[in-house]
């Protein structure tokens, strides 16, 4: 078997066992969110343990949980037993991986668990096992077989688990009613934190070089703004000073080859009504999925009034650092 046709049989068989642990899925799995989100209305914490690979995944799906917003944190199953015990409070939740089930330091473990008031979730490929009876909820992350050839090496079962405790985490999020403004309090750094923490308003040109023109003057009086304010597009305004569309210079290439005397057309006549806009207090998150989705290269802000106030230009996003 050449290397790509061994990787394509990985694949299928861990995507044959994310099928059959999600075929798994059952009350359990509600009652296992449940029993989460109040833990963490009561301010308790998810503590994860693990042995081996399935410690592994624990700490990747501790940092899922944490940076949406689920306070997890990662107890050495080994250490636990030597004083590292003192994480674990009155209240907590224990989420306990082990595939086999009869991880002899984590059954260990039970017992000095068991004197706090705390409640146990365990992902476990044995529904029957000593750490699945030890649990108030046992979830099955059971899979036909693993994606090593003699069926030993960890591969599906941890994939398993890895998917699982993502459903977990993201439906705890969902139920708990996280945002988007709340992601961004876990991100502050880098180009997620910058999108999601700057309002249109912070990223925006304004003053001279935002340029908006009335509806009533000539499309030649209306490229001069545009060059004035060195911008590829310009917002008209109506007599109220509300914005009625806009005029690009797109826009004057395409109606040149149509039209002789448009340099000296009104803008209201070859200007495009109800332009895409975006409000100065949006998120700047808001701005990008609008440039993603509508294929634009400029942007008009507008306030509260439906005032052009501001342009949002393409190329100014790599400068800010928040593509």
């Amino acid at each position: 078997m050449t290397p790509i046709a061994q990787a394509r049989k990985v694949f299928d068989i861990e995507l044959a066992a994310l099928k059959a642990v999600r075929a798994q899925l059952d009350s359990s799995f509600d009652a296992a969110v449940g029993t989460v989100v109040e833990t963490l209305k009561r301010r308790g914490k998810i503590v994860i343990i693990g042995i081996g690979k399935s410690g592994n995944v624990g700490a990747k799906i501790a940092a899922t949980l944490t940076s949406t917003g689920s306070t997890a944190v990662v107890l050495n199953s080994v250490d636990a037993l030597h004083g590292d015990l003192g994480i674990i409070n009155d209240g907590d939740v224990i989420l306990a991986l082990s595939y086999s089930g009869e991880s002899e330091e984590l059954l260990n473990l039970l017992p000095a668990l068991k004197r706090f008031s705390i409640k146990i979730i365990s992902f476990t490929g044995n529904l029957k096992s000593s750490l699945a009876k030890h649990s108030e909820l046992a979830l099955s992350v059971r899979v036909p077989k693993e994606a090593c050839p003699f069926n030993l090496a960890p591969t599906s079962s941890t994939t398993a688990m890895l998917v699982l405790g993502d459903a977990l985490a993201m439906s705890v999020l969902a139920t708990r009613g996280f945002t988007q403004k709340d992601f961004a309090k876990y991100h502050p750094s880098g180009a997620i934190g910058r999108a999601m923490l700057l309002k249109v308003g912070d990223i925006m040109r304004t003053g001279e070089r935002n340029a908006v023109a009335p509806e009533n003057i000539s499309v030649k009086e209306a490229l001069l703004v545009m060059t004035h304010a060195k911008s590829g597009s310009l917002a008209v305004v109506d007599a109220r000073g509300k914005l009625a569309g806009v005029f690009t210079d797109g826009d004057f290439r395409r109606r040149m080859a149509d039209d002789d005397n448009l340099l000296s057309q009104p803008l209201k006549k070859v200007m495009t009504r109800h332009p895409i806009c975006v409000r100065d207090d949006a998120l700047a998150v808001e701005a990008l999925k609008i440039f993603n989705e509508r294929n634009i290269d400029d942007l008009i802000v507008v306030n509260a009034k439906r005032e052009p106030v501001g342009l949002v230009d393409s190329q100014d996003l790599p400068k800010l650092k928040i593509m």
